[in-house]
């Protein structure tokens, strides 16, 4: 029986939903799963069975659970990606390009890898794309992103004391979060307590501001005389 999958692959923060022709899935299985970036691998987080294709055909398609030695090719990525970064810092050094390297990806068949990284500006990497295919022997990509792209990606501890960012945990789209937002919660205006991993405003100012929008709302539409009481209320005396 066919089923549908909620997996999460490596570096994408948000799990996503995938077709099985095949059941026998658990949770934390791997399985390969084919992208339009190529084959990858993604860990299973939860499954139901399913009559049949999906209706639209759209979702990526479970390839077949991971062998041994698709599991070990996978550690073998690993290893590759920390000998990647480190070729890509000394390129980037040497060409004394104004960009910082966050991680890099390995594409699980080999087809490509690509090389997160921030920056304050665009960035001329041609010569170092160059560099890097020279050495690499693939394709090369090169993907900029934005601080709190950044903490979503790589994670972490929040000031909160929660595993992960909220980025990474459960907001699928950053709103900008602007100095109004924190003098509207009447927030003392202290960069320490108001920045979060990426050294932004926090994402959660703006969870908050919409979750006090709504109580404020709902407190206007209650009728004053659910909270006013005419009589007195007994006194005690010592």
């Amino acid at each position: 029986m066919a089923e549908i999958l909620t997996v999460k692959l490596d570096n994408s923060p948000t799990p996503g939903v995938c077709f099985s022709s095949e059941s026998g899935f658990r949770v934390g299985d791997r399985c390969l799963i084919a992208t339009d970036r190529g084959v990858e691998v993604a860990v299973v987080l939860d499954g139901r069975s399913l009559d049949g294709a999906p209706a639209d055909g759209k979702l990526p398609k479970v390839l077949r659970k991971a062998t041994e030695r698709d599991l070990y090719l996978y550690e073998k990525k690993k290893d590759k990606e920390e000998v990647a970064y480190r070729l890509c810092r000394k390129r980037i050094k040497a060409r004394k390009l104004p960009m910082k390297l966050s991680t890099v990806e390995y594409i699980f068949d080999g087809s490509r890898v690509v090389f997160y990284f921030t920056a304050n500006r665009r960035i001329d990497f041609r010569e170092l794309v160059k560099d890097l295919a020279r050495e690499l022997r693939t394709r090369i990509e090169m993907r900029q992103i934005g601080a709190r792209d950044e903490a979503k990606l790589i994670g972490g501890m929040g000031c909160c004391g929660m595993g992960q960012s909220c980025s990474s945990r459960f907001l699928k789209q950053m709103r900008s979060v602007s100095v109004k937002t924190a003098k509207s919660l009447d927030l003392g205006m202290n960069p320490n307590r108001l920045s979060g991993m990426c050294g932004r405003l926090k994402c959660c100012l703006n969870f908050e501001l919409d979750q006090g929008c709504c109580r404020n709302c709902q407190l206007e539409e209650a009728d004053e005389e659910d909270f006013l009481v005419d009589d007195e209320g007994p006194t005690i005396d010592d």
